[in-house]
């Protein structure tokens, strides 16, 4: 129950954001918006108020703003019609509509991070040296280190931070090490011979080799109280790097460094942010952080159907001076559907065999 109403409430605020910034933005350039919906399908309920039909639908994984003379057929011809269709707002002013939805949830996850910054503080952690985890079938783990041991001094000479240990260990050429450590208020002395390892980035790519034991530092982390500009500088960091992440976790997909069987669905983002419910309010908003910067991002893609390529439609027909034929287009919009229509089912085996250990 905890990862249903954690995925409700993640995705219906990153759905309702994103709509949001097409909406507003079609309201700007005075635009009739018809249907404001959250989920696609079968009306679950709504209600009319002014010239917009605001609605929840039956199926959650998206939403839609529905806007008068998107498809030009819709416009009568009365001059009143076209002042306020889609179809006859200049080439920028629909630019600007399409793009305020991955937009807004850039601006959203700013946002989200610069309250969470302004209301905890800046997140810090204080060196040390306790071991936060001893990997399988590791020296350090052949050696007896335990997770919670923490490293006083290796081979007579004191550690006082965690960067000590690492030049240590790198140092050693292979040889063994003495390390005195405290467990439980004793020292104790263990014998840990280095091995040469391949160094690995974030998505898993050898970077080099070195000397390593197996053991990460534990995280003692903290948080320090900030004002409103450094709330705010953290904030659009924060926002940064993850767009830079997802960025280059794309072209790490198409350079076939990240396997495709990495990537997940709606189910591996509903389990997500149940673990993160579970571990408080602060790690599933940076979760939301994360998966709006991601929303972004994906409808930023040039593929028909998803707002990168209605962009792409548009920077043609600026170029050209006049829109692309309604046949191209179409044909597009097939080969999207297609392509998004078959993402959907792969991610979605992808999930289930991760949940049957297949």
């Amino acid at each position: 129950m905890n990862t249903v109403v954690s995925f409700v409430v993640v995705l219906g605020i990153l759905i309702f954001v994103h709509e949001l910034g097409h909406f507003l933005f079609a309201k700007l350039f005075k635009v009739r918006v018809l249907k404001f919906s959250l989920g696609f399908g079968p009306k679950v309920f709504g209600r009319t108020v002014g010239e917009t039909e605001y609605l929840v639908s039956a199926f959650p994984l998206g939403g839609y703003v529905k806007m008068f003379g998107e498809n030009p057929d819709e416009i009568e011809g009365a001059a009143s019609d076209e002042a306020a269709s889609f179809a006859h707002k200049t080439v920028w002013q629909r630019f600007l509509i399409v793009l305020a939805g991955p937009l807004f949830n850039l601006l959203f996850s700013v946002l989200l991070f610069f309250v969470i910054f302004l209301a905890v503080g800046l997140p810090d952690s204080h060196d040390t040296t306790r071991v936060g985890q001893v990997n399988p079938d590791s020296p350090a783990a052949a050696a007896g280190l335990q997770v919670d041991d923490t490293i006083l001094s290796i081979n007579n000479t004191a550690t006082d931070g965690w960067l000590d240990v690492l030049n240590a260990v790198k140092d050693s050429e292979g040889k063994e090490l003495q390390l005195t450590i405290l467990r439980d208020n004793d020292e104790l002395k263990l014998q840990v011979t280095p091995q040469v390892d391949q160094v690995k980035n974030i998505f898993g790519e050898e970077v080099g080799e070195r000397y390593m034991i197996g053991i990460v530092k534990a995280e003692d982390l903290f948080y320090s109280p900030t004002g409103i500009v450094g709330a705010f500088t953290a904030a659009c960091a924060q926002t940064w790097m993850y767009i830079s992440l997802t960025v280059m976790g794309f072209i790490k997909l198409a350079q076939q460094v990240v396997p495709v069987k990495e990537l997940g669905g709606p189910i591996l983002i509903a389990q997500i942010a149940g673990q993160q419910m579970q571990a408080g309010w602060i790690n599933l908003a940076f979760f939301m952080g994360l998966l709006s910067v991601n929303l972004g991002i994906l409808n930023l893609l040039p593929i028909p159907v998803l707002d990168g390529g209605h962009l792409m439609f548009l920077s043609v027909e600026a170029v050209r001076r006049k829109p692309m034929t309604e046949k191209v287009q179409i044909m597009a919009q097939q080969a999207g559907m297609a392509l998004l229509g078959t993402l959907m089912i792969f991610v979605f085996y992808n999930d289930i065999a991760r949940i049957m250990g297949w």
